[in-house]
């Protein structure tokens, strides 16, 4: 069952082809949250959140992901409905005045849906769809969806994370996701994988994951 607003559809189909080209695509984040360790708040209100998406774009963004959760280690996520205060007036404006894609980062299938309903065209998930409903939920909206490695939560997820091999083991996992969501419905060229940096990972972590990405580039997914 697709139910992606009609006017995203469009949006979404120019997103696949560059996807599948391997090109990379400049993203800007649009942070609707007052706690972000980025931007400690400066784009909690929807009209600054708006007008900054509208200034990336101005700067060469050719993706905005739009976020209401603070993922900051330490972070404590927001009600649903708080969440999806947040996110949907941002996205609803931004999708109605620029083509340029835009994607929600949520964990959350209720999020995930009144996200996509306002003109979203892809999912952007720390959790990688491990949320209950979730799987279903993006199965259902088909849109692509990026699938993320994060060891714990928000607030654990830098309690002296260890790994035997972090690239092996980021890989293992994101795989493993790929597969899940082949399962459940969603084609494997809707999936892009994101290796995590810094969500539940050292300095020398992510240091080591960039060095060896071209492991997980040379994937079946972008």
């Amino acid at each position: 069952m697709t139910v992606n607003a009609p006017s995203s559809v469009g949006t979404r189909d120019r997103l696949l082809r560059r996807l599948a080209q391997r090109a990379p695509l400049v993203c800007g984040i649009v942070n609707v949250t007052p706690d972000s360790f980025s931007d400690g708040g400066r784009y909690f209100d929807p009209t600054a959140a708006i007008d900054h998406g509208h200034a990336l774009i101005a700067q060469g963004a050719e993706l905005l992901d739009v976020g209401g959760e603070s993922t900051r280690p330490g972070a404590r996520p927001p009600s649903v409905a708080d969440e999806i205060a947040r996110v949907v007036p941002v996205i609803e404006a931004l999708a109605r005045s620029t083509s340029v894609p835009i994607s929600v980062d949520t964990s959350r299938p209720e999020v995930m849906r009144e996200a996509v309903a306002a003109g979203a065209c892809l999912i952007n998930d720390v959790r990688a769809l491990r949320h209950p409903g979730a799987l279903a939920e993006a199965a259902a909206l088909d849109v692509p969806v990026c699938l993320v490695h994060m060891r714990g939560e928000p607030h654990t997820m830098q309690q002296a994370p260890r790994y035997v091999d972090v690239l092996m083991e980021v890989r293992a996992f994101l795989l493993q996701r790929v597969e899940a969501c082949v399962q459940a419905g969603i084609p494997r060229e809707h999936i892009v994988l994101d290796p995590g940096f810094g969500f539940g990972k050292t300095l020398h972590h992510n240091l080591d994951l960039l060095a060896r990405l071209r492991h997980i580039a040379a994937s079946a997914c972008p």
